[in-house]
């Protein structure tokens, strides 16, 4: 399959936006299969993506046998799409239906923990509630490969280029502190160091 010369290809896992969003697709039968063949058709990485609810133990054991290469688990607390959904919602009873899902999920630590234990060798995307260089570094220290946020960005970029470019720099030396203050001198020493300081 050509696909523009895609270096990766996520897919998004949204079953409780599709299930609280006026009209939305809730058919997700067969969904393990279908992904288990696309994972054996591409020759280029398949990542499995949370959108803001976490990653159990149990999905992650699925996916990884279905062959996906990487797991982002965008844990709860970033953006939460059952309330994208709620503000967005056409009726009362589609908004109280979305209102109802505002503390659901699995946050960040634990799913990173879930996939971890799951499957040990799984690469782990961390995202979900990340606001800065600690957050990444912790993600590190559980086991992720890398953390990814946007609501610092974003409010950066409200602001001008330059805010964006100071919050980078503002993030790169908050985990460099944080290897420091470890005694690591490179990130990668980062990983399994949970347990070694407080």
């Amino acid at each position: 399959v050509d696909m523009i010369e895609a270096d990766a290809l996520i897919l998004h896992l949204n079953p409780l936006q599709e299930a609280v969003q006026a009209g939305g697709d809730t058919n997700f039968a067969g969904l393990a299969k279908k992904i288990e063949e696309v994972c054996k058709k591409l020759e280029i990485p398949v990542i499995a993506k949370e959108v803001g609810w976490g990653i159990s133990e149990r999905t992650a054991k699925l996916l990884a046998d279905c062959g996906v290469d990487a797991i982002d688990v965008a844990g709860a607390g970033g953006t939460s799409w059952s309330q994208v959904e709620m503000h967005r919602a056409p009726d009362e009873f589609t908004r109280e239906l979305a209102a109802t899902f505002v503390d659901w999920g699995i946050n960040t630590a634990d799913s990173i923990l879930n996939v971890k234990k799951a499957a040990p060798e799984m690469t782990v995307l961390a995202s979900g509630g990340l606001k800065n260089g600690l957050d990444i570094a912790k993600s590190i220290a559980l086991g992720a490969t890398l953390g990814g946020m946007t609501s610092p960005f974003l409010k950066a970029a409200m602001v001008s280029t330059e805010k964006v470019v100071e919050t980078i720099e503002s993030v790169k030396r908050q985990i460099e502190v944080v290897m420091f203050s470890a005694g690591i001198d490179d990130l990668k020493e980062l990983s399994g160091k949970t347990n070694s300081h407080s």
